[in-house]
C-alpha cells in the first residue's frame, strides 16, 4: 500500500477511536493537574482493559472461526486503549505528535510471557435468562476448531513511566454482560493508620473509564463510615455522559469519516503502530494454533484460569458490570 500511497494519505479506520469517551482519555490526563501527576508506576498498582460481549458469534461463525478474539480484538481495538493510557504528554495536539507518542507505547511492549496469556471458549449456558449454544454448535464453526473466543493476558510497557506495572487485558464473547472499560487500580497507602480499629484492610482508590454501554468516568476512594468508632466505606464520584451532555446514538465511525474529509488523522493509526501490535501478539497467535482452548459457560465471567492469571499477583478483576 506504502509503494502507491504515502503515510499521510492513508486513513487506517478503528471504530473504537471514534467513540467520545475513549477521545476524552486524552482530555482527562493532560487537562487535568491531578490525573497526571499520579498517572505513573509509583501510584499506578496495575491497569485493566476489558472488552466483553455478552453476544456469541450468531451468524458469523464463518468468519470468526478464522479469526478468533485475541487476533480480531487485541492487535487493533485493546492495543488502542493501551496507547491513550500509557503514553507520553505529547508536545502539541497535533495529529504527527500525538502518532508518535502512541506508537512508543505499542514499540516498549515487552514480549509477552505464554503463562501469563489465557485463551477459552465458551460452551453452553444462559445469558440474561436465555440458553446459549456452545459455540462449536453454532453455524459454519468447525467441529474440531481450536478457536478462542475469550482472551486475556498479562503484559508490560517497558518505559520509564510503567516500568513494574502490569497491564491485564481481557475480552471476549458470551461473557455475563456487554462491558467495554478500563480500571486504573492505584497502590496501596504506605501506612495502614487503622490498625487498632474495625477496618482491617483498605479498598483500593480506582480510575473506572466507562467505554460503553454507560459511557463515563467514575473515582472510587475511601470515607468514614457514621458512626462512634472509625470505619471506613468505599463511595465513588461518578461522572456519566448522558447525564451532562446530550448524546445521541453513535457507533464512532461519523466521527472518523468527517475527520478522513477535514484532513485530520489524530485518530487514525500508522503502520508502524499497527505492525508493533501484531509483533507483540504474533508468538501467541502461533503457540494458540496448538492444542484447545479452556471451556467457560455462557453467561459467565470467563475461564477460571483467567482468575487465576490475577490471584497469583494478589489482583482480581473489576467485576463486569
Amino acid at each position: 500500500m506504502l509503494s502507491r500511497a504515502s503515510e499521510s494519505q492513508i486513513y487506517r479506520i478503528d471504530h473504537f477511536l471514534g467513540k467520545e469517551t475513549v477521545q476524552n482519555i486524552m482530555v482527562t490526563r493532560f487537562g487535568n493537574t491531578m490525573m497526571e501527576a499520579v498517572w505513573n508506576n509509583r501510584y499506578v498498582d496495575h491497569v485493566q482493559i476489558t472488552a466483553a460481549e455478552a453476544v456469541t458469534v450468531g451468524t458469523r461463525g464463518r468468519f470468526y472461526d478464522a479469526t478468533g478474539a485475541l487476533r480480531d480484538m487485541v492487535p487493533n481495538h485493546l492495543f488502542q486503549l493501551l496507547a491513550l493510557i500509557a503514553m507520553e504528554p505529547p508536545i502539541s495536539f497535533d495529529a504527527d505528535a500525538i502518532r508518535t507518542e502512541k506508537e512508543k507505547v505499542i514499540a516498549a511492549i515487552r514480549p509477552i510471557d505464554p503463562t501469563e496469556a489465557i485463551r477459552g471458549r465458551y460452551c453452553s449456558g444462559a445469558i440474561a435468562g436465555k440458553a446459549v449454544s456452545a459455540y462449536l454448535d453454532e453455524p459454519d464453526v468447525d467441529p474440531a476448531s481450536r478457536t478462542e473466543t475469550f482472551a486475556a493476558l498479562k503484559l508490560h510497557v517497558e518505559t520509564w513511566r510503567w516500568s513494574g506495572v502490569p497491564f491485564y487485558l481481557r475480552t471476549g464473547k458470551a461473557l455475563a454482560t456487554r462491558d467495554t472499560e478500563i480500571v486504573v487500580q492505584y497502590r496501596d497507602v504506605p501506612l495502614a493508620l487503622f490498625q487498632e480499629t474495625v477496618v482491617d484492610r483498605l479498598p483500593p482508590n480506582r480510575l473506572v473509564v466507562q467505554i460503553q454501554p454507560d459511557e463515563g468516568i467514575s473515582l472510587e476512594f475511601v470515607v468514614k463510615r457514621p458512626g462512634l468508632v472509625v470505619n471506613t466505606a468505599p463511595v465513588a464520584m461518578d461522572f456519566r455522559y448522558r447525564e451532562h451532555f446530550h448524546v445521541g446514538h453513535q457507533t464512532g465511525y461519523e466521527t472518523l469519516l468527517y475527520d478522513v474529509q477535514l484532513g485530520d488523522q489524530t485518530l487514525f493509526q500508522r503502520a508502524a503502530q499497527i505492525e508493533g501490535g501484531w509483533r507483540a501478539v504474533q508468538p501467541l497467535l502461533d503457540l494458540w494454533a496448538q492444542g484447545t482452548p479452556e471451556e467457560y459457560a455462557a453467561g459467565s465471567a470467563g475461564p477460571e484460569s483467567a482468575d487465576a492469571l490475577m490471584h497469583r499477583s494478589h489482583r482480581r478483576w473489576h467485576h463486569l458490570g
